[in-house]
């Protein structure tokens, strides 16, 4: 059964430098009809993954925090007579840092919604204007103020290792982020995926990417000044004060069941996955003409699961449990790790084991990547 829920809202103000939601770009929507699709989809996931409460619900995509307030408190409403709410429960929506959203942050709290993820990404107006970024400094600073004021719960995020930044550069903007008191931090390396505008720039000489060493440097800057403030890395990248984790994304990393609802919204529930459309307009023709918005609804086999229940696991500062992993999957526990390796990286001090629960080390995380691919049999992963 799943307990997290996530509702993917395509539409962006602006085009994206990042993404591909430039085509989703709208000059008008159609609330009435999209509240109507959005909760039609939402009753299809609850009734096949319905039955226990939700511990989290996740608004994200384009720019969620356009949504109108009436929008977001019908569709928690309706979450709520469908699935019931955990007493804690978190609900968290995205922003970007500019006025015309910020304007509408305290509406968006008493609709239900308690944290608030806020793509601030700089602290720096010329950094912002390297990442493509609308807002400016002062935006951002606003913006955060107001969020902090009106939700119980903050969290923003920071790319580093940008080129030309420096070690020290980058110490006194953490510190600078570390002072204004958030319980959570998305701290990122930035890094050129194929097919992004970034990749397009470096092969077109217009920067260069900050070399690994200086990047690594940075790395292990973030690990010493987060941890000295009380907020570790709790995975990879996300560093939260004790308590202040995100629950959705742990619903994520530890391999949990979760229902994806709106265009594009990928979701993982009793064994299958299931991958929405992606095109607005054929998301809501396949809700008009089904009830539901998938394109895509596809088994997953034992071996799969249990590949990407440790390749997310691994991401964490916890570690997984390899006996719950071998319970869950019917697999037999030798068969989910290769030993020799496990063994050979611990004792480089790059990965640990408690009897059943194996990890990574805060000195093996920057090579998390090469590590899974040598701690995870390749057997299992292309099973």
């Amino acid at each position: 059964m799943a307990r997290a829920l996530y509702i993917h809202w395509p539409f962006c103000v602006a085009k994206c430098p990042y993404c591909d939601f430039n085509s989703h770009v709208r000059e008008q929507v159609d609330f009435g009809r999209w509240r109507e699709a959005l909760l039609a989809d939402m009753r299809h996931e609850a009734d096949l993954a319905g039955g226990e409460p939700l511990e989290s619900i996740f608004f994200g995509g384009g720019t969620p925090s356009l949504m109108p307030p009436d929008l977001v408190e019908a569709l928690l409403a309706e979450a709520q007579r469908l699935w019931g709410f955990a007493p804690d429960i978190e609900i968290t929506l995205e922003a970007n840092p500019n006025s015309v959203e910020a304007a509408r942050f305290d509406a968006l709290a008493k609709t239900g919604v308690n944290r608030l993820s806020l793509g601030i990404q700089a602290l720096d107006d010329e950094a912002l204007r390297f990442l493509g970024r609308a807002h400016s400094l002062a935006e951002g600073l606003t913006a955060l103020d107001i969020a902090q004021r009106a939700f119980d719960r903050v969290s923003f995020d920071l790319i580093y290792a940008r080129p030309g930044q420096t070690a020290a550069e980058w110490q006194a903007e953490l510190e600078r982020a570390l002072a204004f008191g958030t319980g959570h931090l998305s701290l990122y390396q930035l890094t050129i995926e194929p097919g992004t505008r970034f990749a397009t720039d470096v092969r077109q000489a217009k920067f260069i990417p900050l070399e690994d060493d200086p990047a690594g440097e940075m790395y292990e800057l973030t690990q010493e000044l987060t941890r000295a403030a009380g907020i570790s890395a709790y995975e990879i990248s996300n560093h939260a004060r004790p308590g202040q984790e995100s629950r959705h994304n742990l619903t994520y990393w530890r391999y949990r069941d979760y229902c994806g609802i709106g265009p594009g919204a990928h979701g993982r529930r009793r064994g299958a996955a299931t991958v929405r459309h992606k095109k607005p307009e054929n998301w809501l023709e396949a809700v008009a003409q089904g009830g539901n918005g998938i394109r895509e609804e596809r088994t997953l086999g034992q071996a799969e699961q249990a590949s990407e229940a440790l390749l997310m696991g691994l991401r964490l500062a916890e570690g997984v449990d390899l006996a719950e992993v071998s319970r869950r999957f019917d697999f037999a526990r030798d068969d989910l790790i290769d030993a020799g390796r496990l063994g050979l990286y611990q004792s480089l001090g790059l990965a640990w084991s408690d009897t059943d629960r194996i990890g990574i080390t805060p000195k093996g995380f920057p090579l998390l990547d090469a590590l899974l691919g040598e701690l995870v049999p390749e057997a299992l992963v292309s099973a």
